[in-house]
C-alpha cells in the first residue's frame, strides 16, 4: 500500500475542494432554475384565476340573457315532452 504523506493528503483535499466548488455551482443553478419555475407557475396561476373570473362574468351575463328571453322556462316545458332513457 502506498504511504500516506501530507503531500498526498493535500492533493486529495484540493481535488475534494474543487469538486465541492462544482457541487456548489450546480446547486446554485438548480436553485435559480427552481425560482424561475416557481415564478412562471405563479404567473400561470394568476392567468387561470383571471380566466375563472372572466368565465364567471360570462356565465352571469348569459344567465341574465336567458332570464330575459325566458329560454329556461321553454327548456323546462320542452323537457317534459323529451323522451327520457
Amino acid at each position: 500500500m502506498a504511504e500516506v504523506t501530507s503531500e498526498l493528503m493535500y492533493e486529495l483535499l484540493k481535488k475534494l475542494d474543487h469538486r465541492f466548488d462544482k457541487v456548489d455551482i450546480a446547486i446554485s443553478e438548480l436553485r435559480a432554475d427552481n425560482q424561475t419555475l416557481r415564478s412562471h407557475l405563479h404567473a400561470l396561476q394568476g392567468d387561470v384565476n383571471n380566466l375563472r373570473v372572466t368565465i364567471g362574468h360570462v356565465e352571469n351575463r348569459l344567465d341574465r340573457i336567458e332570464n330575459r328571453l325566458e329560454l329556461r322556462e321553454l327548456q323546462e316545458a320542452q323537457a317534459r315532452f323529451d323522451p327520457h332513457p
